[in-house]
């Protein structure tokens, strides 16, 4: 088989971690992205309740992230007198212009605990050790506060060596009092298994040095497949593999040609560059000599069939590998409970269906489904979950209850499984595709699974360190919102999805379709002296009714200035009047005064622009 080789030179971006602050007076008025970092700050410093923040926390703004329809996602990590919050963690989310739409928070109550430990550090890396039967290294063990109530002393310990055979990089939560274990999670997922076969001719970039190729992807930096080496696969010529299930090259060649597809549609359906978000990949690494595949936090592994006569790397399979890679790379990362890893697990599979949808190969080679792993019989009983209807294989549930959180998140996955299958494909899909029953008997009408996707991938973009079915739940309402503001229909079918499955409504979640509004300034920009007053009209639309009930209030004043509002509360569609007095000692300069409009439904931002002369 003759491969065409691609060559590109792509340089990444690297992430800063920068700490929050509010734009200096003698700033430029800021452009679109400086507005949207400035909007979350403010945000974030005025400390609103939903942050539950105590005086002895701090905040990291990390990387801004832009998704779909012109929305950003700005992380926030907490400290606690120093110490990292495990669970403090939360999402602001902006659009286009800087205001801000909603906010992705774990946390339940502010921070009020004992930073002083009962418990040695030694102590808690041995109670750690213990968690894994074979240990190749222990980390330096961090103390760190949970957010659990009003915080709980923890030693965070990262265990790295195997459990039964199988790799773990293990995170274990000792509590600093009383040495027990809170909480354990596992970055190594264990994965799934599926055919190899994708033609007889498929093309994928590669890497030609001086006459040797190798299986590099120079477009995808980052991305190569080789052995368990960790060395890509190298030759005089860039002709690879045999065709045959049993050759490692071929493996790799299925990988890169399902990596090529799987990157193809994260850019084009769901507005993401590369596996980490800004443009990277990560490498695989074939010929695991188990009936397995998994993700390891740092690269991919594929092993083989029960029978050894195929390897596990066709289309779904890989997608569902890299599926965690995406999940590790967006807020929140992948590190909780066991339900967290049950979400991930879930995530795998979508990827790995939304991957095979866009690839769309015919029936001949592997036609987009939602099985998982039937090409590949993996262990000779056919598929090994079913997205329409999980309780095809006994054990595995299609609605969600208090016996899901605890479960193997290769069981437990199936009820987002089924939530999703639900929101891209209805419960009697005109498609053909099969019919799927609802636990609580109704009937729903699909989106699509690209416009399900695109929900999906604005739910993980508001994950936190803490998250569970009805975290989720209430983010991809929010989403659906956010990515579809001008239609009812996409947040009705994420309820009636969630519904479906059982999973119960969150306080507070997005309602129904939203009635929202939109606020202006006119004028948007003043000059005033050093003690001396200026006024502009505050103007609110309403954009989806009805009308809805606004408090009205300015933040990111400079110093000795004040705000009023004539009147302060309105309903949208009414306007009123910003007066600004600045003080005989305001320093001269330029400022980005926040004038924000709380709804009963929706917040808006405007921003005013003062420039105070002497």
């Amino acid at each position: 088989m003759r491969r065409r080789v691609a060559l590109a030179m792509v340089t990444g971006t690297v992430s800063v971690l920068v700490a929050v602050s509010i734009p200096p007076a003698s700033a430029d008025p800021p452009k679109t992205p400086d507005r949207i970092t400035a909007a979350a700050d403010r945000l974030v410093t005025s400390r609103p309740a939903v942050l539950h923040s105590s005086p002895k926390d701090a905040y990291t703004r990390q990387r801004v992230i832009a998704g779909q329809g012109g929305l950003h996602y700005t992380p926030y990590t907490r400290t606690y007198a120093g110490l990292p919050v495990y669970g403090g963690d939360f999402v602001v989310v902006t659009d286009a212009a800087g205001d801000v739409l909603s906010t992705s928070v774990s946390q339940e109550a502010a921070l009020e605990v004992s930073t002083a430990p009962g418990l040695s550090a030694g102590q808690a890396g041995r109670l750690a050790e213990a968690e894994l039967s074979e240990v190749a290294s222990v980390s330096a063990p961090k103390l760190s506060v949970m957010a659990e109530g009003r915080g709980r002393l923890v030693y965070e310990v990262v265990v790295t060596g195997a459990d039964r055979g199988r790799p773990s990089r293990l995170h274990v939560f000792v509590d600093a009092r009383t040495g027990a274990i809170v909480q354990k999670s596992d970055e190594v997922m264990a994965g799934v298994g599926n055919s190899f076969y994708n033609g007889n001719s498929v093309t994928f970039p590669t890497r030609d040095s001086g006459g040797v190729y190798s299986m590099t992807d120079l477009t995808r930096p980052g991305t190569g497949c080789g052995g368990q080496n960790g060395m890509p696969y190298s030759g005089s010529d860039d002709s690879w593999g045999n065709g045959s299930g049993t050759n490692l090259e071929t493996a790799c060649v299925d990988t890169l040609y399902a990596v090529h597809k799987q990157w193809e549609m994260l850019d084009a359906w769901l507005d993401r560059d590369g596996f980490d978000g800004l443009g990277r990949g990560f490498p695989a690494r074939v010929g695991l000599n188990a009936v397995n595949a998994y993700w390891t936090g740092s690269y991919a592994n594929f092993g083989r069939t029960a029978d050894n006569l195929r390897q596990a790397t066709s289309m779904d399979v890989v997608a569902h590998e890299y599926g965690h890679a995406v999940f590790a790379n967006t807020p929140g990362k992948d590190v909780g409970t066991n339900e967290k890893m049950i979400l991930n697990e879930s995530s795998g599979d979508i990827f790995g269906a939304l991957t095979e949808h866009y690839a769309n190969q015919p029936a001949a080679l592997d036609p987009p489904d939602y099985m998982v792993g039937e090409e590949v019989n993996i262990a000779g009983s056919g598929p090994i979950r079913y997205m329409h209807k999980p309780s095809t294989l006994s054990g595995h549930p299609d609605c969600f209850s208090s016996s899901v959180p605890p479960m193997e998140p290769q069981i437990g996955a199936g009820v987002q499984n089924h939530w999703f299958y639900l929101l891209a494909e209805g419960s009697s899909p005109a498609s053909g595709r099969p019919p799927s029953p609802t636990c609580d008997n109704s009937i729903i009408t699909g989106l699509g699974i690209r416009k399900a996707g695109q929900i999906f991938m604005g739910t993980l973009l508001r994950k936190t360190q803490i998250w569970d079915h009805q975290r989720a739940r209430r983010a991809s309402l929010e989403a659906a919102r956010q990515l579809f503001p001008g239609s009812c229909v996409e947040v009705k079918t994420v309820r009636a999805a969630w519904n479906a499955v059982r999973v119960p409504a969150v306080a507070g979640e997005t309602q129904g379709c939203p009635n929202t509004f939109a606020v202006t300034l006119t004028p948007a920009s003043a000059t005033v002296r050093a003690g001396g007053q200026v006024s502009t009209a505050v103007s609110t639309v309403t954009t989806v009714a009805p009308a809805q009930g606004i408090s009205l209030y300015a933040t990111g004043l400079p110093a000795g200035t004040t705000a009023g509002f004539t009147p302060a509360v309105i309903t949208s569609g009414a306007g009123s009047t910003l007066t600004v007095t600045t003080g005989s000692g305001t320093a001269p300069g330029t400022y980005h005064i926040a004038v924000r409009a709380n709804g009963t439904s929706v917040d808006r931002i405007a921003v005013l622009t003062l420039t105070v002369t002497a």
